[in-house]
């Protein structure tokens, strides 16, 4: 037992890339103090659950670089921001509502997540995250939707998280994981999946029929389009995710081992 035990305290912790889209965005200084509020708990909470975290920011390095300094992690999360490039799912610019496009970001992340279906790498991806994962596999992007429940309209970005309830798949690892199929969230987006990427899911339903959760058939990866890391989520929602991303690693090198 006690050799068990020395073997415990020496596993080397593992790593976490958490990408974001910049680090940078000095012409929206209140819009990127609200993202980094939120990206900050992901890396905190990551950290006191016993990660070793590394946050990149996409936009700030090359698609090839971002593709290097996340080549060691053993799982990755992708967080919100900006609206992805619509030529990247076959859309057009000049909707409703858009936003700043970060390309190299877009192309950056799109290939982590090709990458971590090829390797059978853990992926959670959160808003905007979620959305990458489905680009990534083929999947398209509904622009632009009504306001209704998913953000709050001509508010201060302090206060534009709407909080709503989301229904679960009974038979997804998300309901698993989050210890039910009733739960609520926290969010803030304006587009949302339309078709589905090749190999997901949908695994969550908003009211209003919108998917709010998808997840890989056979790879783990998992997308939110809520915030689980937004202040007044409920405090357990983030990290239950961690602790699923942190088993799927564990069940990863099982394989990896028994192989």
């Amino acid at each position: 037992m006690a050799a068990i035990g020395l073997a415990e305290q020496h596993r080397p912790q593992p790593r976490l890339a958490v990408v974001e889209v910049t680090a940078w965005r000095p012409d929206r200084p209140e819009y990127h103090a609200k993202v980094q509020v939120l990206n900050s708990r992901v890396a905190s909470d990551a950290a006191s659950a016993g990660w070793q975290v590394v946050r990149i920011g996409a936009a700030d390095v090359t698609p090839a670089a971002l593709l290097a300094a996340t080549t060691d992690a053993d799982a990755i999360v992708i967080v919100g921001g900006e609206d992805i490039t619509p030529r990247f799912y076959g859309g057009a610019t000049g909707y409703e509502a858009e936003t700043h496009h970060f390309a190299g970001a877009d192309e950056g992340q799109i290939a982590l997540v090709r990458r971590a279906v090829e390797l059978g790498t853990p992926l959670l991806g959160i808003c905007r995250g979620l959305q990458i994962i489905n680009v990534a596999l083929g999947g398209t992007i509904d622009q632009h939707i009504d306001d209704g429940i998913h953000r709050n309209v001509g508010v201060p970005i302090d206060e534009i998280l709407s909080t709503h309830d989301v229904e679960l798949s009974v038979a997804s690892g998300l309901a698993r994981s989050l210890g039910g199929t009733q739960i609520v969230v926290q969010s803030a987006h304006h587009q949302s999946v339309a078709r589905l990427g090749n190999g997901l899911v949908a695994a969550a339903f908003a009211p209003d029929g919108l998917v709010e959760a998808v997840e890989h058939a056979t790879a783990p990866i998992t997308g939110v389009q809520w915030h689980p890391e937004a202040p007044d989520s409920p405090a357990e929602q983030l990290p239950l995710l961690l602790a699923a991303l942190s088993r799927e690693v564990g069940a990863r090198d099982s394989e990896l081992v028994a192989a």
